[in-house]
């Protein structure tokens, strides 16, 4: 053990000795030519640790601003996204002013008629305010937002500028039922616009609509226009109905049909005006249609 110790103190002098000598001779200059050899010897280790702190760096910066650009086009999506949905705001609003702008016009082209503004919130199909639809295809109505707390009664006319949608049929406190012109319960007198000749307009099972009753020696062709005739009371006169598409009539049928475009786009049926008062037409003054004469056929000469 006492060896062991003599070695131990001999190597620390000997290292203090080393030391202390290399010191001196860095002190002198006398090192240079070693320090030089050794620094060029790990020039390459300590540039290559330099380079890896440099690009350590640099991933840790590059990291750091794609976080930044995720952040900012988060930003700029949700910006984005809320113009979007304020632009379809504003062209929904835009659409709403101008149909009330109508509905407006025609209520003050037409002040003999006390007209009442209503929305449609339930329709069949393909319709925009839709809480609901009717269970049955052959049932074409429209639920309105107007009822008897409003002053809305069955039998009231519905409307809309473009032309005639239909009646109520019944109420509820804030609400009523609207049957369309489409359906076949559905019967509204008619007059062809340019003939006066008198039929019934009316639905079918298919959702179109056709004037029927019309005799056949009246004159009625694609274009006319057909409107109501005021007739029963039920409705104003001269509201428009729609045009005439296709005619149909054979010689051995007392009266001639014909299918009509309806002037409303029941598709699109979103506000409608409800007519609570009109004056009813006097059947006594409407005047009588003159039917059309028939060509009388010629008899051919005898032989």
């Amino acid at each position: 053990m006492y060896a062991s110790s003599r070695n131990r103190m001999t190597v620390l002098v000997v290292l203090l000795a080393f030391a202390l000598a290399a010191f001196l001779f860095h002190q002198t200059g006398q090192l240079q030519p070693f320090e030089d050899l050794a620094l060029g010897l790990l020039q390459p280790v300590l540039g290559g640790a330099a380079t890896v702190g440099d690009s350590a760096q640099s991933i840790t910066g590059d990291l750091a601003d794609v976080s930044k650009m995720r952040a900012q086009l988060a930003q700029l999506q949700a910006r984005v996204d809320a113009m979007t949905l304020d632009n379809v705001r504003l062209t929904e609003l835009e659409n709403e002013n101008k149909l009330l702008r109508e509905q407006l016009g025609y209520k003050q082209a037409n002040s003999d008629y006390e007209l009442m503004g209503a929305v449609v919130v339930q329709r069949n199909p393909d319709l925009a305010r839709v809480i609901g639809v009717d269970p049955s295809n052959l049932v074409h109505f429209v639920i309105v937002d107007q009822g008897s707390e409003e002053g809305v009664k069955p039998g009231m006319p519905v409307i809309t500028p473009q032309g005639l949608v239909g009646r109520v049929t019944s109420t509820g406190a804030h609400w009523a039922k609207v049957l369309l012109i489409l359906d076949p319960s559905s019967s509204v007198n008619a007059v062809v616009q340019s003939t006066r000749a008198t039929g019934v307009a009316q639905g079918d099972v298919n959702g179109n609509l056709i004037i029927k009753y019309v005799p056949q020696g009246e004159a009625i062709k694609t274009g006319d226009k057909i409107l109501t005739s005021g007739l029963g009371s039920n409705f104003p006169k001269r509201l428009v109905i729609g045009q005439v598409t296709e005619v149909r009539k054979r010689d051995i049928d007392l009266f001639q049909e014909a299918s009509i475009q309806p002037s409303v786009d029941f598709a699109r049926l979103e506000f409608v005006l409800i007519m609570k008062k009109f004056t009813p037409s006097d059947i006594t003054t409407e005047p009588t249609p003159t039917p059309t004469p028939r060509p009388t056929p010629t008899k051919a000469p005898s032989q």
